[in-house]
């Protein structure tokens, strides 16, 4: 029997995907998806001064990866070669299941980008990590590690310049640098003036990427050659809007052939200063909508570009800019209002409310406890963005607290 063929287009196979990153918009299904018979894989960029080509979508790893090794070989195949993780996903399950991956296809492993992360605050736990993430990924080598989260270069010592140098001569890690979520731009500020990061992943969205500070911070790490990676980039808040802007905007885009989730992935992409997005892709749906948005070649007008900043503008006091350094000093820094905010974030905009859950409760109890009887009237006034800061250390407790 004759093989039918399909005409099947990339803008059909946007259509259907109809759902990227960690959002849940569905848009309606137009037909059926031969994604196994799509030849294409997705653009690679240079990661920095490096000369190493990723993917320009990263596979986050913040899921059950154990049981979703199909979907792994697919994105494989589809050119998702990026792969990110951290020790603290899942409790070691995130790279236990890389490694039982990497086992049952050991050819593989030379095809991936593979990272991960230390949350450790020593030397030493730093070491401990390592050395664990290698043995559950079942690899000798990460390409990229990261420290997990800094919030200030001054946690990136000179010591750590030694621990990255040791670490890559013993050939444990190719490449060094860290993510971040909070106080991106002196970050990224900050490490542009090193000579010894090689990557960034940090916070980076229509929201904040056509801030003043985002950019300056942005071209002089792209000056002094380090590799960026983008996440969060969704820009999803820590409380539910509907923004009359947000329907007009969902509405545009399905019109042009693509969801306000992808449009929101697209408008990161166009700026090729950034390498890589790091997108949680848990099913075969999202990852397929965002290779759709990969491989699609419509780029955003000026006009959904000024529609997407209205929007941004509009709901700013429902979003979390992560410039905790303002509002956290505001309480002499009693707890980590930045954090709360990120994983209120998971909650409310992810729909991940065991992810928000599990990390909210690694802080300490009594850390808890002040969260509902500071007081946070100036940290309010001091706020760029306008939160209702103490409500939402109210309402992280009363959803999170285990």
């Amino acid at each position: 029997m004759k093989k039918k063929t399909s005409n099947y287009t990339r803008r059909d196979f946007l259509k259907t995907a109809g759902i990227a990153g960690m959002g849940s918009f569905v848009a309606p299904v137009t037909g059926r998806i031969y994604a196994s018979e799509t030849k294409e894989t997705i653009p690679t960029r240079p990661f920095g001064k490096t000369d190493q080509q990723v993917s320009i979508l990263s596979l986050g790893g913040m899921f059950d990866i154990g049981s979703n090794h199909l979907m792994l070989k697919q994105a494989i195949n589809w050119g998702v070669t990026y792969w990110d993780t951290a020790n603290s996903y899942g409790g070691g399950r995130s790279e236990k299941g890389f490694g039982a991956y990497f086992a049952k296809y050991p050819q593989d492993r030379k095809k991936i980008f593979l990272v991960t992360k230390s949350g450790a605050w020593s030397l030493k736990g730093m070491t401990r990590d390592l050395h664990a993430s290698l043995e559950r990924m079942q690899t000798d080598y990460v390409d990229l590690f990261f420290v997990h989260g800094i919030s200030s270069i001054s946690e990136m010592s000179e010591d750590t310049k030694i621990w990255a140098e040791k670490a890559k001569a013993a050939g444990k890690i190719r490449l060094f640098g860290f993510s971040t979520h909070s106080n991106m731009e002196g970050c990224l500020m900050g490490a542009a003036k090193l000579d010894w990061i090689d990557g960034i992943m940090m916070t980076y969205n229509y929201r904040l990427m056509h801030s003043r500070d985002m950019r300056r911070a942005v071209d002089a790490c792209v000056k002094a050659g380090i590799g960026l990676t983008a996440m969060k980039t969704q820009g999803g808040g820590q409380i539910r809007t509907n923004s009359e802007t947000e329907l007009k905007l969902a509405g545009r885009f399905l019109e042009k052939g693509f969801t306000d989730a992808q449009a929101k992935l697209k408008a990161v992409w166009q700026n090729p200063q950034i390498s890589s997005i790091c997108s949680q892709m848990p099913n075969m749906s999202i990852l397929m909508s965002n290779v759709a948005a990969a491989l699609d070649k419509t780029k955003l007008s000026g006009r959904d570009n000024e529609l997407m900043r209205q929007y941004a503008k509009e709901t700013r006091s429902a979003y979390c800019a992560g410039c905790s350094d303002i509002c956290e000093s505001c309480v002499d820094r009693q707890v980590p209002i930045g954090d709360v905010m990120r994983y209120l974030m998971y909650a409310n905009s992810y729909d991940d409310h065991a992810l928000a859950a599990a990390q909210f409760n690694q802080i300490s109890p009594q850390v808890q406890s002040r969260l509902t009887r500071l007081d946070y009237a100036t940290a309010e006034r001091k706020c760029p963005q306008g939160l209702p800061i103490a409500q939402l250390m109210q309402a992280a407790k009363k959803k999170l607290a285990t």
